[in-house]
């Protein structure tokens, strides 16, 4: 399995978790976001509540750009480590995609990838469960996907 295969596998992970909007909403974080959770264009400018709706395909292309170019690019530059272990690198993608490749950064988890600990990886992925204090039930089955993911290969949707 090659990069591109880490790519599918965390572009299917943020598809099914983020869902697609053709029209733009405001995310849980606050945030104007549309398609598969695009906040930021391909130009680089911020999404907008008045922006006109987009297709599937468009928003698969923006999600793909964004995930190889910042978000895989990102986690490798952390954890060179990744590139041995294609289906860790493919979750390590999502979650930066969910949680962005600074809280990455600045993450345990982080440490538990760089030392290859791979159960320490699973206990600090569960640890990433909550929105506003609470704990979503969404991010729950979220980080519970990237664990499977990193176990099997694949996820339950």
């Amino acid at each position: 399995m090659g990069q591109n295969q880490a790519l599918t596998l965390a572009a299917d992970l943020c598809r099914f978790f983020e869902g697609f909007s053709s029209k733009p909403y405001i995310c849980p974080a606050g945030y104007p976001t549309i398609g598969y959770g695009t906040v930021y264009k391909p130009d680089g400018t911020k999404v907008t509540m008045q922006d006109a709706p987009i297709s599937r395909e468009l928003a698969n292309d923006w999600l793909m750009r964004e995930l190889q170019h910042n978000y895989m690019a990102g986690v490798l530059k952390a954890s060179p480590i990744l590139i041995t272990n294609q289906r860790l690198l493919a979750a390590i993608t999502d979650f930066a995609y969910n949680l962005g490749v600074g809280r990455y950064r600045a993450s345990t988890l982080k440490r538990r990838v760089d030392s290859n600990d791979l159960l320490g990886v699973e206990v600090e992925l569960k640890k990433w469960n909550k929105g506003g204090g609470k704990i979503l039930p969404g991010l729950v089955k979220r980080r519970q996907a990237e664990i499977d993911l990193i176990r099997s290969g694949t996820f339950n949707r």
